[in-house]
């Protein structure tokens, strides 16, 4: 009864270490000894019960029994009527996690240890280890030594050397070190066990499960080697005895009379994701609505922008890392696909990533350039001429975001290398000055995908997200009151009057429209507009401003307009919400409202921010009157329109006319008069001399 005691404490306390329930499937047998010549069988059904949890399906009252639970647990978890999408490789049915992989390796055989003393004999179980070099660093990673050992057994019949170990040394070794450190036990079982040759299970399939059969008796080492993206947190290395004792549950009152050779085990993971947010401003150098800062992430940054022609955009990608508990749940992967309208050019060249201990980017890590070889950058244009940015993490980076000890230190270090940090992408593109560009309400789509893998590299998640860029321009046409001026003769300038600056554009003569390139402060250097020669003057390339358009000059013998015409581009946010996180067709939403409201001590970077934007709608006035804005294709209030009109000049007094011939006559007259005059006294004066 002893040995029964002993092998019970065994597996409750292995099970409350590990949270794991366990059940057995076995038929217990008649007899209370291990009966040698069978073998023994592992089972394990991996779920979500976070998710569980987070769907109020399941709690951490129940009570593992011992008996295969069919009707309860695998029942719940595994129902296969609920199909949900986990990852790329297909589907999963209930809660199963699929794409986990354990790996096995039997380090002690059990051994009846039996004494006498005093006419009482003693008969108690024991697991014993073969001294090897392998075989300390096991019991070295536990925190025990050979003189842990229960030195009573040292002498065996037979005489063969032997360590042997109470169930208790070896559950409160375990035990302690996990809660010392168990991303650093963690990791050295993971390395021991591959070095030692363990054996890994298949992975888990579409229902969470896999199995083994055909095992010596013996106590095994299960270590969680391998997990798909959505694994946050692998099971803690655990310990097995073949056989078991069966115990007293909730489903079953059989406990403590059965030894069970066939065993079922339930291992808990915690799942999660990162997250993923980008947005856009115009930059300050271009009269952006910000101050500039280059560390504030709230400094104008926003889903919905708008720029002119020429402008720099400044961009940000904020992504918080997964937790990663150990090497199984290492990242292999970490790569943001960024996504750019046509009208949109990369600056390149210029990508720089951040890391921060906090969601707000305060608290600063590290920082790598495109030369720190931390990761590569390419770009490519898409079939749909859209430009792609592809920044991946190299060899280097992933060992860093892994492994670097630069945030967690020390023996109470719980996560590793940037698990849980934010990182922060920041680069600059510049917005076209062309028919590229979509003007008006369609706006301008900037989107990012994540994609990133753990130590199974089969199983892989996405992540998206996006910001919108909105441009104007103007449609105006100029005409004269009796239609008969010369349109080449008129101009104007437009001046910003939010941002103070003059418009300067370039004119496509093939289109016949102007495009924005870049301001001006001074109206000296301020473009000048000139219609066509029907009186169409197109421009685009407009933020949502409000302009005053000065009528320069204009045809001769017409007026000028008495006073600039004040133009006012106003965006709305539009009523119905951005589409593009339902457009994530793998995995776990990072926008699923379920992850906002949940107990923050359940999971890692729980309560997540809910990510939610809209769409801009712009609207217009021209000198204070609302005004229907025209469509550029098929996007809607694109561009502004108005009409100017010139009236003719008053005629002034006129000279000329009758009268007007006896000018010269008398001009003629008084020269002849002169003339006259002076021959006249030339010959007085000559009478006299004489």
């Amino acid at each position: 009864m002893k040995t029964l005691k002993k092998a019970l404490a065994l597996i409750m306390s292995l099970a409350i270490l590990c949270s794991i329930p366990i059940t057995a499937s076995a038929a217990p047998v008649p007899e209370a000894t291990i009966d040698t010549t069978k073998t023994g069988s592992l089972s394990l059904f991996k779920y979500d019960l976070t998710s569980a949890e987070k769907d109020g399906i399941w709690d951490s009252s129940y009570v593992s029994t011992g008996v295969k639970d069919e009707d309860g647990v695998e029942a719940i978890l595994g129902n296969p009527s609920r199909v949900s999408s986990l990852n790329a490789n297909g589907t999963a049915y209930g809660y199963a996690v699929p794409g986990v992989e354990f790996t096995y390796l039997k380090v002690a055989d059990i051994h009846t240890y039996t004494k006498t003393e005093e006419g009482t004999t003693n008969t108690e179980l024991l697991y014993g280890i073969e001294p090897s070099e392998k075989s300390n660093v096991f019991l070295a990673i536990l925190g025990l030594t050979t003189e842990d050992r229960y030195k009573p057994a040292d002498e065996t019949a037979g005489g063969q050397s032997m360590y042997y170990y109470q169930s208790d040394k070896l559950i409160s070794g375990l035990q302690k070190v996990l809660a010392d450190n168990s991303t650093a036990v963690k990791n050295a079982l993971e390395q021991y066990i591959h070095t030692c040759g363990g054996t890994a299970l298949a992975e888990t399939d579409a229902y969470g499960h896999t199995a083994a059969d055909n095992l010596p008796l013996g106590l095994y080492l299960l270590v969680e080697t391998r997990v798909p993206e959505s694994v946050i947190d692998t099971t803690d290395p655990f310990l097995v005895s073949l056989p078991m004792t069966a115990v007293n549950g909730s489903n079953a009152e059989n406990g403590g009379d059965a030894w069970l050779y066939d065993v079922t085990l339930y291992p808990k993971n915690l799942t999660g994701i990162p997250s993923l947010e980008k947005t856009l401003r115009e930059a300050r150098i271009d009269t952006g609505k910000n101050h500039g800062s280059t560390s504030d992430i709230a400094d104008g940054y926003a889903h919905t922008a708008t720029a002119s022609g020429g402008d720099l955009i400044d961009y940000q990608i904020i992504s918080t890392l997964p937790s990663i508990t150990s090497q199984a749940s290492y990242l292999s992967e970490y790569t943001f696909v960024d996504t750019l309208s046509k009208g949109i050019s990369y600056k390149k060249n210029d990508v720089l990533i951040e890391f921060f201990k906090d969601a707000k980017c305060t608290d600063h890590i590290c920082s790598w350039d495109a030369n720190s070889g931390k990761f590569t950058v390419a770009y490519n244009t898409g079939a749909d001429g859209k430009n792609v940015m592809t920044i991946s993490m190299t060899a280097a980076g992933l060992a860093d975001i892994n492994s670097s000890n630069a945030v967690y230190t020390g023996v109470d270090m719980v996560n590793s290398g940037y698990s849980d940090c934010t990182m922060r992408i920041t680069y600059q593109a510049k917005l076209n000055s062309d028919n590229t560009v979509s003007y008006g309400d369609a706006g301008n789509s900037n989107a990012v995908a994540l994609q990133w893998k753990r130590s199974n590299t089969s199983y892989y998640d996405t992540l998206v997200d996006d910001c919108h860029l909105y441009v104007y321009g103007i449609d105006a046409v100029k005409r004269f009151s009796d239609g008969q001026g010369d349109f080449s003769k008129v101009a104007f300038v437009i001046h910003n009057d939010t941002d103070n600056c003059f418009v300067t554009a370039a004119f496509n003569t093939t289109e016949k429209v102007w495009y924005a390139v870049g301001h001006a402060a001074e109206a000296t250097s301020a473009t000048r507009f000139v219609p066509d020669a029907s009186g169409k003057l197109i421009i685009k390339g407009l933020e949502d401003d409000t302009y005053s358009i000065t009528e320069v000059t204009t045809s001769n013998g017409y007026s000028l307009l008495k006073n600039s015409v004040k133009l006012v581009i106003a965006d709305t946010e539009a009523a119905a919400a951005c589409g593009i996180y339902s457009t994530d067709a793998l995995g776990l939403i990072q926008n699923d409202p379920r992850y906002a409201s949940v107990n923050p001590g359940l999971y890692k970077n729980m309560p997540q921010k809910h990510l939610e934007h809209k769409p801009l709608t712009a609207a217009a006035t021209v000198d204070g009157n609302p005004v229907n804005m025209k469509p550029d294709g098929e996007s809607g209030n694109a561009f502004v329109p108005f009409v100017c009109v010139n009236t003719k000049g008053f005629d002034l007094p006129q000279t000329g006319g009758h009268g007007s011939y006896w000018f010269p006559i008398i001009g003629l007259s008084g020269l002849a008069l002169a003339v006259f005059g002076i021959v006249l006294l030339s010959r007085k004066k000559t009478a006299k001399d004489n």
